[in-house]
């Protein structure tokens, strides 16, 4: 717990906080004895000279806050904030262990902020220790912990920390509101108190993602549950402690999950010959992970595109929310009945979907007895018969479908839910072809009446366009692809890309997703210009390519790859999402690709480790695959021209996908060569990149 005074300090208080303390050198002490105090600029480093503990500045900003941080990484990563909610203004303070074994931050005009008391021991001393805990205790009995910094975490799990429910506290991780702010943000990561052997993140007060429930080994439900070295242990005691622990096996590796400012969880290791941290794993990663994506009654399905469709009986509570990707739930079709009018609610199967949370669990023998307590309840809204009769109340919630290439666990593979709906929902054979027939007399009418202007209006626009195209295609052979604008850029896309199923993003939406295209989400720079991490309202992260201003090859490039990209569909090419046309800005939006590119874990001593043989074969397929859908079975032949390892994009599952489509080039389907002045990589520069593959 953190308490601030106020700076009116009596001359005793302050002769009890300076005059009696000593100030401590702390070259290479770990421990802060009482009346001792450690002034700014001086630090702690724990026995084995893991952690150092002391004052820093976050980023940019001039504010001084107590953090510890990994001792011997020279980036400073900073695993914990002890005054993150009262920083200094300089650096003057001093963190004191003061007369009653109270642990203080102290600023240079006497305000201070206590971060854990010590309950009057006179013989208080803090310690950093190699697990990265700063611990106040007793100092003759180290047993006897009055405070402990693992019990106040900020936004950094460490091995052997403990988050969960102590009594009435949820001990949580909460993230920083900014890189340059350890102030608290709007996202938490801890155990969910109404489901306590499931892990949550929320954002302010509403869950935000959840992991799925814990069966002993994995969360049931979530296809990444588990990692590699990383052994997690979930510890019931009476419901008064509720909480999860874990241990790293490379416990020389630096280590840590940390909930970032975005709202993902993140599984981080200390690459030392890189001298970097790697993101090994992180959730959520897509946008069916965040909880309840689609809505109530909404369906997310993560190879779906849209992702989200409404069950059998429900529509879209806002059509024109759901066409700007906007997902806001479905209401029902027809109400339910619940017996009334002598009319009995029916059922309609749903199959291979992950359950909502929280049922009321029945025990019952036979899937009718179960299908019969529903209907006897009109708030029951869904029932799912497996070991046990599962029923749902009100709304359904985080509704997904359960694609095999996502997930095995053989306990949630076959989940199938029966949704309630109104009797009126399942219309007799008859009744649909009368309903058929009446819609279709009056389309015949309205068609008939309308049938000669609509002929003669698309007359004159196919003529109107055709005469306006051939004008375009003129000025655009003359004009230099320097002085391509953005009325070109439009036109361009209506006459050539009318039929491309990829979404206009609105420039502000693209600059609020990249925090106003800021440093920290930049990723890297080509010929076309940079490209920047973003996150959409909905959660999806995305990659943004920003046209370069200077770029007279970016503006060839962002029209190839709309020509091509946007056409091609397959599992070993990064999707095109859309693009922005504003004003002087072209960007194009592409899917969020976490394991960086090929050449990252390919030319890397330590990250090819990680790359053992079936990884590798399972690249050289994917590539092998996507070269043989442009090549032979894409409606367009088409040869990439540029395909090297940093062009080879590894999704979260380690699958590739080919990228960068600027350089590429259609061929006619009776074509074998053609000529070009533009100028490309080496053509059998790719084959190393196999044999790297092969035999490192």
């Amino acid at each position: 717990m953190v308490r601030s005074s106020s700076s009116s300090f009596t001359l005793l208080h302050l002769i009890g906080v300076f005059a009696l303390t000593s100030r401590c050198s702390c070259s290479t002490t770990d421990s802060l004895l009482a009346n001792q105090s450690l002034p700014d600029g001086k630090t702690l480093v724990s026995a084995s000279g893991t952690f150092q503990l002391g004052f820093f500045s976050p980023g940019n900003s001039a504010n001084r806050y107590v953090g510890i941080w990994f001792d011997q990484i020279p980036s400073q990563t900073v695993v914990w904030v002890g005054n993150r909610g009262s920083p200094l203004v300089d650096a003057t303070g001093s963190l004191v262990v003061n007369y009653d074994g109270d642990l203080m931050v102290v600023d240079g005009k006497g305000s201070s902020t206590t971060l854990g008391f010590g309950s009057g021991m006179r013989d208080a001393k803090a310690t950093i220790l190699d697990s990265g805990n700063f611990v106040l205790s007793e100092s003759g009995n180290s047993s006897n912990i009055l405070w402990q910094s693992f019990d106040d975490p900020t936004d950094t799990w460490l091995p052997g920390m403990k988050i969960g429910l102590f009594g009435r506290q949820n001990r949580l991780l909460t993230s920083w509101a900014s890189s340059d702010d350890p102030s608290p943000g709007d996202f938490s990561f801890g155990v969910d108190p109404l489901s306590s052997d499931q892990l949550s993140i929320w954002r302010k007060e509403r869950v935000y993602w959840t992991s799925g429930f814990w069966n002993g080994t994995k969360q049931i439900g979530n296809p990444s549950s588990t990692i590699s070295s990383v052994s997690f242990e979930f510890v019931y005691r009476d419901e008064i402690e509720i909480y999860v622990t874990y241990t790293y096996d490379s416990k020389d590796v630096p280590s840590m999950f940390v909930i970032d400012s975005a709202g993902q969880i993140q599984w981080l290791t200390w690459i030392k010959d890189d001298q970097g941290w790697l993101l090994s794993w992180a959730l959520p990663r897509s946008y069916c992970d965040v909880y309840n994506a689609c809505g109530s009654f909404g369906v997310c399905d993560s190879l779906g595109s849209p992702p989200c469709s409404c069950l059998t009986g429900f529509v879209p509570k806002s059509p024109t929310d759901w066409k700007n990707l906007a997902f806001t739930g479905c209401p029902r079709m027809a109400n339910l009945q619940c017996g009334s009018s002598g009319e009995i609610d029916r059922f309609v199967e749903t199959s291979n979907m992950v359950f909502p949370l929280n049922p009321q669990v029945f025990y019952v023998g036979r899937a009718e007895e179960c299908e019969s307590e529903c209907l006897n309840n009109c708030n029951c809204t869904a029932y799912a018969m497996l070991a046990t009769c599962n029923l749902w109340e009100g709304e359904l919630m985080n509704l997904k479908v359960l694609n095999p290439s996502d997930y095995n666990d053989s306990k949630v593979a076959n989940g199938t839910i029966y949704i309630r709906l109104a009797a009126s929902e399942f219309a007799s054979a008859g009744d649909k072809r009368k309903k058929r027939k009446k819609r279709k007399n009056l389309i015949v009418g309205i068609t008939t009446t309308l049938s000669f202007l609509i002929f003669c209006s698309l007359l004159c626009l196919m003529w109107t366009r055709r005469r306006r195209n051939r004008g375009r295609k003129k000025s655009y052979g003359q004009q230099s692809v320097i002085t391509f604008g953005t009325t070109e850029a439009i036109s361009l896309w209506e006459t050539e890309e009318r039929g491309s199923q990829f979404s206009m993003f609105d420039f502000s939406r693209i600059s609020n997703a990249t925090n106003n295209f800021s440093a920290e989400n930049k990723l890297g720079e080509g010929g076309f210009g940079p490209v920047y991490k973003g996150l959409l309202p909905g959660g999806q992260d995305i990659a943004v390519k920003r046209l370069a201003a200077h770029s007279g090859q970016g503006l060839v490039e962002f029209k190839n790859e709309i020509l091509l990209i946007a056409k091609l569909q397959h599992r070993n090419l990064v999707r095109l999402l859309g693009c922005c046309i504003q004003g002087e800005e072209k960007i194009l939006v592409y899917e969020y690709m976490p394991n960086k590119s090929l050449d990252f874990f390919l030319f890397d001593k330590t990250a090819r480790t990680l790359l053992e043989w079936r990884k590798r074969f399972n690249i050289i397929d994917g590539i092998a695959q996507g070269l043989l859908y442009l090549h032979k079975h894409s409606r367009l032949r088409i040869i990439h021209r540029d395909l090297k390892a940093s062009n080879i994009l590894l999704d979260e599952e380690m699958n590739p996908k080919i990228s960068d489509f600027g350089m590429a080039r259609i061929f006619g389907s009776n074509e074998t060569q053609a000529n070009t002045n533009r100028v490309v990589g080496t053509y059998i520069w790719f084959l190393d990149v196999f044999q790297w593959l092969y035999v490192s």
